[in-house]
C-alpha cells in the first residue's frame, strides 16, 4: 500500500485528491491549517475506505510549517510515494492594492513551499526508483495577470524543468493547470463568482480523475478539460500585448469583486 501526502487537503481540489486516492486504497497524509477539519476528514476517509489517514497541521506561509512537511516527506521509515502540492490562495485587488506582506506570503506558499517540498519528496523517491509529484498551478499561468498568475507560471516552468532533470529516474512530475473550480478559494479571497459563466466551472472530482490519468501517461503539464485546452490553444496564438489587455479586462470581470 502506497502513501500520498496532500497539502491544502481539507477543501476543493485537495479534498478531491484525498477522496480519490483513499478510494484507490492509498494511505494519505493530510496537510492543512485547520486541525479540526483535518481530523474530521481523516476519520471519514478511514471509516469509508479502511486506509490510514494521518493528520499534519501546518501553515505553509510560515517557516515552521514548511519544515514540518519537509521532515515528514524525508522520513525514511514512512515513505511518501505521491506528493500533491495543492495549497494556495488568491489576493483581492490589483497590483499596489495588495499589501507587500500578502504578496510575499503568496510567493512563500506558491513558490518556496512548492520548491522545498518537491525537493524533499523527490530525493527519497529517486533513491527508491519510483514516485510522483503533482504541483497544482492554474490556467492563469499562461496569461499575464498579476502575482497570482506569475507564481503559477513559475510552478509550471519549475515542474517541467525538474521533470526533465529527473527523466529516467522513475519519478514523475506534473503541473496541473485547472480553470475555475467550485472551492473555497474565491470565498476566502473575497472574490465574487456570480459573474463567471457556467461553462467555465469544473468539477473537482472529475478534474482529479483526469489529472491522475495524465500523470500515469507521463504528461508534465495537465489541462484536464477540453474547454480549457481549446481556450489555452487560442491564448498561445494571441499577441502578448493583446493578451495582456484581454487578461486585465477578464480579471476585472471574472476576478475579485
Amino acid at each position: 500500500m502506497t502513501t500520498a501526502l496532500i497539502t491544502g487537503a481539507t477543501a476543493g481540489i485537495g479534498a478531491a485528491f484525498a477522496r480519490r486516492l483513499a478510494a484507490e486504497g492509498r494511505d494519505v497524509v493530510l496537510v492543512a491549517r485547520d486541525v479540526k477539519r483535518l481530523r474530521d476528514q481523516a476519520t471519514e476517509l478511514h471509516d469509508r475506505h479502511g486506509i490510514e489517514a494521518e493528520v499534519l497541521a501546518a501553515d505553509l506561509s510560515e517557516e515552521d510549517g514548511i519544515a514540518a512537511v519537509e521532515a515528514r516527506l524525508t522520513d525514511p521509515k514512512r515513505p511518501v510515494d505521491l506528493l500533491v502540492n495543492n495549497a494556495g490562495f488568491g489576493n483581492k485587488g490589483r497590483f499596489l492594492e495588495v499589501s507587500m506582506a500578502d504578496e510575499l506570503r503568496m510567493l512563500k506558499v506558491h513558490c518556496e513551499a512548492v520548491l522545498r517540498l518537491t525537493a524533499a519528496a523527490t530525493g527519497p523517491m529517486r533513491e527508491r526508483g519510483r514516485g510522483g509529484v503533482v504541483n497544482v498551478a492554474s490556467v492563469a499561468a499562461f496569461v499575464p495577470r498579476g502575482t497570482y498568475g506569475a507564481s503559477k507560471a513559475w510552478v509550471v516552468q519549475f515542474t517541467q524543468g525538474a521533470a526533465r532533470d529527473l527523466a529516467g529516474s522513475g519519478v514523475r512530475l506534473m503541473a496541473l493547470c485547472p480553470g475555475f473550480v467550485r472551492t473555497e478559494f474565491h470565498e476566502r479571497a473575497g472574490m465574487g463568482t456570480d459573474n463567471i459563466p457556467g461553462w467555465m466551472w469544473l468539477d473537482a472530482d472529475k478534474l482529479v480523475r483526469e489529472a491522475l490519468a495524465d500523470l500515469a501517461r507521463g504528461k508534465t503539464v495537465s489541462i484536464p478539460d477540453p474547454r480549457y485546452k481549446a481556450l489555452m490553444g487560442v491564448v498561445k496564438l494571441a499577441p502578448r500585448g493583446l493578451l495582456g489587455g484581454v487578461s486585465s479586462r477578464a480579471g476585472r470581470k471574472f476576478g475579485p469583486q
